[in-house]
């Protein structure tokens, strides 16, 4: 790996620049998101087909003692602050508390949060709260049950919600939830949704669909854009822009002035880019610098090979020096990964 002059030639940049996750255009990941599985127990629509898709293999899959070395290596080594457990479904990780708890015992601390369908939260946020997780985003589409369970292929809306409810009671604060809008599907439900959030307490973000799909059937034209999600909650909400965005994948709104606030994620048709701090480890132990990336980084296999965690470290620096400026989406040469998002983790 080529090493870069700090622009003031002091050690100091030198040492921050060796101990951390750099690209070619100065950014810096400081989010490392874990993805846990590439199983799920929903069929969401815009993410697989209703019968499900091959999964990895057991043996392929990163063991607890390697998730917590990899995670462990990260937070001492490589400067990342931030952790969220992805899938996939990461609640049908099998005890799933038990490896929390031995995340939040690293030092230093990482934050640690769970993206989840909600389905088991109802069970599991008062043992994930326990163990150390600090709180989980829960994607839901629609609270209008014969929707959900056209979306999701599943009749398990009331599991979702109360899930939701657990997460509160339970301290997993704030509690998050993803939104994605389907063109002629729930595309109407943009107030109705923020209105429900604002009135259960929860922080509501709406996502443009992407491609990664595991059809491959994504296209823009059909996509539900930022600017339209924002002209719906316009009609019937006063909002105002929350300044210093900074490295956040979501653009902030206060609601009627306050204290609740909405996100809009403008992947596709706003891309924060040049903004990024994350990076992706896979289920089986791939470094990925993007969602639509087509490259991947093994670090099961030095694992299992037995490298140290200097040499994994430099493995690790070396993927992400050579991240993209941007995800290319709007390059008429883009493809679409070949992974889907279930198997990369969000």
């Amino acid at each position: 790996m080529r090493t870069p002059d700090p622009d003031d030639g002091s050690r100091s940049a030198l040492y921050a620049w060796r101990v951390s996750l750099v690209d070619t255009y100065g950014r810096v990941a400081t989010d490392l998101r874990v993805s846990l599985t590439d199983r799920c127990n929903l069929r969401c629509s815009y993410c697989m087909p209703p019968e499900g898709l091959p999964w990895l293999p057991s043996e392929r899959l990163l063991t607890d003692d390697e998730v917590v070395r990899l995670v462990g290596i990260a937070v001492r080594a490589l400067g990342v602050t931030e952790v969220r457990l992805t899938g996939g479904e990461p609640t049908l990780r099998p005890g799933l508390a038990a490896l929390v708890a031995r995340l939040a015992a690293l030092r230093p601390r990482p934050a640690l949060s769970l993206t989840t369908n909600g389905l088991s939260l109802a069970r599991l946020a008062a043992p994930l709260r326990a163990a150390g997780l600090d709180r989980v985003n829960v994607s839901l589409d629609t609270t209008d049950p014969e929707r959900f369970a056209r979306l999701t292929h599943r009749d398990r809306l009331g599991d979702v919600l109360a899930g939701l409810r657990a997460a509160a009671a339970s301290g997993l604060v704030p509690v998050k939830v993803n939104a994605v809008l389907l063109r002629d599907v729930n595309d109407d439900e943009a107030p109705r949704l923020l209105r429900w959030a604002l009135g259960e307490g929860y922080e509501l973000r709406f996502i443009e669909q992407m491609p990664l799909d595991a059809q491959h059937g994504w296209q823009r034209s059909s996509m539900v854009s930022a600017p339209e999600i924002l002209a719906a909650l316009r009609a019937e909400f006063a909002l105002r822009a929350v300044p210093g965005r900074g490295s956040a994948p979501a653009e902030l709104f206060e609601v009627d002035g306050g204290p609740g606030r909405v996100g809009v994620i403008g992947s596709v048709s706003a891309p924060f880019c040049a903004a990024c701090d994350r990076v992706r480890l896979t289920a089986d132990g791939q470094v990925r610098t993007c969602l639509f990336a087509r490259e991947e980084s093994d670090l099961r296999a030095a694992l299992r090979a037995g490298a140290g965690d200097e040499r994994i470290a430099e493995l690790w620096r070396t993927a992400m020096w050579g991240k993209r400026a941007g995800h290319g989406i709007d390059d008429p040469a883009f493809r679409q990964p070949r992974r889907p998002m279930s198997a990369i983790g969000g």
